[in-house]
């Protein structure tokens, strides 16, 4: 396997290798680390791109966002919360730094909830 094979995701205090093109939610979830806040862990759209629960600020290149990503992104409470991205449609195409802000969208920036 080359060396562009494989990139790393730093999430609450962890670094982790995965495959590139891997999806972000399913790469998170399955190192038992959820991108949704409180109760959206349970109410969530299961990675579809409707509900914006997994939105997250990412350091790295994620290319453009997609038309699902578009559309949920431009209604409240995201519209107002630039800079957001919505794990679950992002595939991983560079090493990337996530961090989750507060609230049940995760689009309040006062307060980072990225420690382990």
């Amino acid at each position: 396997m080359e060396k562009d094979d494989k990139f790393h995701i730093s999430f609450k205090g962890k670094t982790w290798a995965v495959e590139a093109g891997s999806n972000l939610r399913a790469a998170l979830l399955k190192e038992n680390l959820s991108p949704h806040n409180g109760a959206a862990q349970w109410l969530n759209c299961k990675g579809l791109g409707t509900c914006g629960t997994c939105a997250l600020e990412i350091e790295g290149n994620l290319g453009p966002l997609n038309a699902r990503e578009k559309w949920r992104l431009n209604f409240p409470p995201h519209k107002e919360a630039n800079q957001l991205r919505l794990a679950c449609q992002i595939k991983v195409q560079s090493d990337l730094k996530l961090q989750k802000h507060t609230g049940f969208w995760g689009e309040k920036k006062g307060e980072v909830l990225d420690k382990p």
